[in-house]
């Protein structure tokens, strides 16, 4: 229990720090700290950053910066594919569970990075959003392509959080960085409370199929929403580029340390 805790305590640690993505070392440290494979873990990563994700929603939305419509629509395409995500998780052999489940956070990892080592315009990304504020509210102007490119973006979120037990930040925050004329703080705030629901639906369903271990889940998530409350006082003080790479090149080593645990 208390392994379990601090391993949460650590997630929730990185979340604060690096932001919505951050939640993909979630498995991996089940895995390696408690030895269970990744069909096992998902499930419980899940419900650790769904609970993580959705106290910093809860705050985003005080702070009035969650665009909350986007986050239903993109939830609502999430909630559909995450079935089927959980469903194959099961019937794939484990080794090349953890496989894909590396080369993900390798993918992750590789973004995370140059996304440090040279950010990129945000003029110039808000010059090619299909999702666009109106001026006079702040809402969104909704268009079929918005609309299109929101919902698939929550489809491909929703399967990888039932495949893998990831919330789908590091889908999310590139595509409404891409897609929506938001600024960073409102685009991560957006994705925790999709994140938050996708994860609920996703852990409703693997708690109903008896697919969750409680022993371990429970601790694990107290440890998380600790992490997360402990961490944003750190945030603000020690996040930035260095702190990024960091996280890519951690990530880099666990993807690899994935890699060899599967085939061997």
């Amino acid at each position: 229990m208390l392994t379990g805790a601090g391993l949460g305590l650590v997630v929730g640690l990185i979340l604060a720090l690096t932001g919505a993505g951050g939640g993909i070392l979630a498995v991996p440290l089940l895995v390696f700290g408690t030895g269970i494979g990744v069909a096992q873990a998902g499930p419980i990563g899940l419900l650790a950053v769904g609970m993580a994700a959705a106290l910093g929603a809860a705050l985003g939305l005080r702070a009035g910066i969650v665009r909350y419509r986007a986050a239903l629509l993109v939830a609502a395409a999430g909630m559909l594919l995450s079935p089927a995500g959980l469903w194959a998780a099961r019937v794939v052999d484990a080794r090349w569970l953890g496989v894909l489940f590396a080369l993900t956070l390798l993918y992750v990892a590789f973004r995370t990075y140059r996304q440090a080592a040279a950010p990129s315009s945000s003029a110039a990304t808000q010059d090619k959003a299909v999702c666009v504020r109106a001026p006079t509210t702040g809402r969104f102007v909704w268009t079929r392509p918005c609309a299109r490119a929101l919902a698939l973006s929550g489809a491909l979120a929703g399967l990888l959080s039932g495949l893998l037990g990831v919330g789908g930040g590091f889908v999310m925050v590139p595509a409404l960085q891409r897609y929506t004329d938001l600024p960073i703080k409102s685009a991560v705030a957006t994705s925790l409370a999709v994140i938050a629901i996708i994860s609920a639906a996703g852990v409703a369903v693997a708690s109903a199929q008896g697919g969750i271990d409680w022993p371990t889940a429970a601790p694990f998530a107290a440890g998380a929403l600790v992490g997360m409350l402990g961490g944003r006082s750190l945030a603000a003080r020690i996040a930035g580029p260095q702190l990024q790479k960091g996280f890519a090149l951690v990530s880099a080593l666990v993807a690899f340390g994935m890699i060899g645990k599967a085939l061997t």
